[in-house]
């Protein structure tokens, strides 16, 4: 992973916050935790499903290269959502009869993931179900002066670009870090910590609302929507292990 100039970098802060690839190319290196935050729906198809006792291994995208990784680590290929079984829809994971391995791919979360998975000390997976549960994590495995990188996936517009996206700046974990003393936060942590503050009377109406929640709710995902406003309706932190997330204790 390449490194971006000192600014870019957030280097007087042991608490970052960046957008998309480029941005986890420019906080992360020597970091001693990465965080992927895709809320709609990535992060949050991981958190169901280790909730289930599943792994999930991340994977850029649904093609043949995906089959063949799947059929490696003997696990189920998930496909588009709306289709029939596993896919990227945390309702169909969390209504699955089976859930044990599963490769999840995705365009955005799941591609930070793959690629944070060589090169990141450390990589967990966040969304507003597991926030609390890993922040505690946090306090109990890593030092004060842990070196946090948080990593918000957006959306991608037509043409390929960014489109930072509304839910994934609703920085939960981060004010879980501030609501105990711990770090010195970047402006853009401290912003996306106040976004969290601002939205959390309201938050499944905010999640309902907002430009990526109304797309899924037009296409008839509302439960999904519905599932990622459960704010620490989880205390497993999704905790990526070997080319998987799988889910250990918040104490452990």
């Amino acid at each position: 992973m390449s490194e971006a100039g000192a600014p870019q970098r957030q280097l007087p802060y042991s608490v970052r916050f960046e957008w998309g690839l480029d941005g986890a190319r420019a906080i992360v290196p020597r970091a001693d935790l990465a965080v992927v935050v895709d809320v709609l729906s990535f992060t949050t198809c991981v958190s169901v499903a280790v909730d289930r006792g599943a792994a999930v291994f991340p994977y850029p995208m649904r093609d043949a290269a995906a089959s063949e990784f799947a059929a490696h680590h003997h696990a189920a290929l998930a496909g588009p959502r709306g289709g029939e079984g596993l896919s990227l829809s945390p309702a169909s994971l969390r209504h699955a009869p089976h859930l044990e391995r599963v490769v999840l791919p995705s365009p955005n979360g799941s591609t930070l993931s793959h690629e944070l998975a060589d090169s990141a000390r450390q990589v967990v997976a966040v969304c507003l179900r597991n926030a609390a549960a890993t922040a505690d994590w946090v306090h109990a495995n890593l030092p004060d002066d842990a070196v946090i990188a948080v990593i918000a996936a957006g959306e991608k517009w037509t043409n390929g670009s960014l489109r930072p996206a509304l839910e994934d700046e609703l920085g939960a974990f981060i004010a879980g870090l501030a609501g105990s003393g711990r770090g010195n936060f970047s402006p853009e942590a401290g912003s996306a910590a106040a976004a969290f503050d601002a939205a959390e009377p309201k938050l499944a109406s905010v999640l309902r609302g907002c430009s990526s929640g109304r797309e899924l709710i037009d296409g008839g995902f509302v439960e999904d929507v519905a599932i990622a406003a459960e704010l620490d309706g989880s205390t497993m932190v999704a905790l990526l292990t070997d080319g998987a997330f799988q889910g250990v204790r918040a104490t452990g």
